[in-house]
């Protein structure tokens, strides 16, 4: 094999591929970068039996041939080397040749024959969104998912497509983040856990153009992400992920309308006397034209008064001051709308257009 590709694409490209590359595997070929080169078509492909990544690199393939490499010894090379032409050539016994400028480097490479490829998406059962729009949806649901593996569900994210409509909800038994995309097409009906990891790594890959397509297929035990010259394909969670919409209700004693920027600062602030490991909650107390929001902790205390817009009752109510924060900072509007039954209920905070829901739990004051 011998190819020619600048240095920032490998670079690059490397970057894309290297976050499906498993560490510290018992299969050696597992911790590689596959690098085929066929019919004038350099691809990169890593693939650690959970999520699986292939870019199409741009280059001039001079010999045909693939080679797997060692990925964190290829990555730091084509890192450090000057930002010029790359060229890679492989020998007989898939000794790598790399050169760029004054700079050579050779290293140990493998056969290809072992290393897992892809496997094969039916592309007859898809939905297209935008970039955009994807990682947009992704990102202002994802901090909501599960940390804790002993159910296994809520370590991922519920993706459910009816007819033009995506819904993604994530939840950890405190919260639930809900958010609502309404694609261009009408689609078959679809419901897949995907992995936690698989998103947040999808985010970093996709760019975010509102102009450009992804084309997302489902199978039974995978999903995939198509877009520009990148495919992401990773197993589906099994299980049977919670009916959150059976938690959703319209019902409310208190209603408060509120200036989202005035509540995220005044509970950011609360949080300046609150230790990582002994978090104390916010106090909310609703009157007719302001919420006091109280909080103590050994530190000390601090009380904040916001002008809000009630409807309905009074209500004294705490929460866990990071879920609320979360939840705002996904929020663009300028004015956020909570939703209350008691102090024992959730707070369910979501807008008339109906695009998004975010539910917290209370907790004992």
């Amino acid at each position: 094999m011998k190819i020619i590709c600048t240095q920032s694409d490998l670079q690059q490209k490397v970057r894309t591929v290297s976050r499906a590359v498993a560490v510290h595997s018992t299969i050696p070929i597992m911790e590689c970068i596959l690098i085929t080169a066929y019919d004038d078509e350099i691809r990169m492909t890593a693939n650690n039996k959970e999520l699986g990544i292939e870019t199409i690199v741009p280059g001039r393939v001079l010999d045909q041939g693939d080679v797997a490499l060692d990925a964190k010894v290829f990555s730091d090379i084509i890192s450090k080397l000057p930002q010029s032409d790359v060229h890679i050539t492989t020998d007989d016994n898939f000794v790598t040749f790399i050169n760029c400028e004054n700079s050579s480097f050779n290293i140990s490479g493998r056969s290809g024959e072992d290393f897992a490829y892809l496997p094969q998406i039916e592309n007859d059962n898809y939905i297209s969104i935008s970039e955009f729009a994807l990682k947009q949806i992704i990102q202002k649901t994802i901090f909501a998912i599960s940390s804790n593996e002993s159910n296994i569900t809520l370590t991922g994210e519920l993706f459910e497509v009816h007819e033009d409509q995506l819904r993604i909800i994530a939840l950890d038994g405190h919260r639930v983040s809900i958010r609502y995309e309404k694609l261009k097409d009408s689609y078959g009906d679809e419901r897949v856990i995907v992995p936690g990891k698989t998103l947040n790594d999808l985010t970093k890959i996709l760019e975010g153009d509102a102009e450009k397509e992804v084309n997302i297929y489902f199978t039974k035990n995978h999903v995939s992400f198509n877009f520009r010259d990148t495919l992401v394909i990773s197993r589906l969670i099994e299980g049977k992920f919670i009916d959150v919409m059976r938690m959703v209700t319209d019902d409310y004693e208190t209603k408060v309308t509120v200036n989202k920027a005035d509540l995220y600062s005044c509970i950011d602030r609360s949080t300046l006397l609150s230790k990582e490991n002994d978090r104390k909650p916010i106090v909310m107390h609703i009157t007719d034209e302001y919420m006091t929001i109280d909080m103590k902790s050994s530190l000390g205390s601090m009380r904040e008064e916001i002008s809000v817009v009630k409807e309905g009752k009074d209500l004294t109510i705490g929460f866990n001051p990071k879920f609320f924060t979360d939840a705002l900072r996904e929020i663009e509007d300028e004015e956020v709308s909570l939703y209350m039954i008691n102090y024992k209920c959730p707070c369910f905070i979501k807008n008339e257009e109906g695009t998004y829901i975010y539910m917290i739990l209370p907790v004992n004051m």
